[in-house]
């Protein structure tokens, strides 16, 4: 666990995949093609919290979705890619737009589109129930699965890893 710590204070960056991470992967669809997703509350305040301490956020997701780009836009995050079935030049738009190398990120992933981006970075996260690939090619495995409190978890590993997670936490007590 210290080496996954050691990844974690290193991280500027946290990158997520949506579904299957922020989600749990179910997709629902209305009648008139509208899509649904449902979030979890505690992953979107644990973000939030992630980005008060500095490290900044953003989405690639092969999927394009108005309540993704609602969801994001709620939680403050700029950088948001939609409609990415190759994550990679996405992934590499944003290290340059914020001047970064890929030793400094942390992504998390579920599934085998994830893994271009897994194997390049410096902390490989996958969620609870990845697909067992991704899983092996990952630094850390989330206790809590897609959709479920996983991205909860990154966010807390991340301020544990920079040495502000309890007092963060500690600021709720008062």
């Amino acid at each position: 666990m210290r080496d996954v710590l050691d990844k974690a204070a290193r991280v500027k960056l946290v990158v997520f995949d949506v579904d299957g991470v922020l989600t749990d992967g179910s997709l629902y669809l209305g009648d008139d093609g509208q899509e649904y997703k449902a979030f979890h509350s505690r992953d979107g305040h644990g973000m939030k919290m992630l980005q008060s301490t500095g490290v900044e956020i953003g989405v690639i997701t092969g999927r394009t979705s108005e309540v993704v780009k609602h969801r994001m836009t709620s939680l403050g995050i700029h950088y948001v890619y939609q409609g990415r079935l190759d994550k990679l030049p996405a992934f590499q738009d944003l290290l340059a737009k914020l001047a970064i190398g890929a030793d400094e990120v942390a992504y998390v992933g579920d599934d085998v589109v994830d893994l271009p981006i897994i194997l390049r970075v410096g902390l490989a996260i996958a969620v609870a129930d990845a697909h067992p690939l991704v899983a092996r090619h990952a630094h850390w495995q989330t206790p809590h699965g897609g959709g479920r409190g996983a991205g909860r978890d990154v966010c807390e590993l991340v301020m544990e890893g920079h040495g502000v997670l309890d007092d963060t936490l500690a600021r709720y007590l008062e």
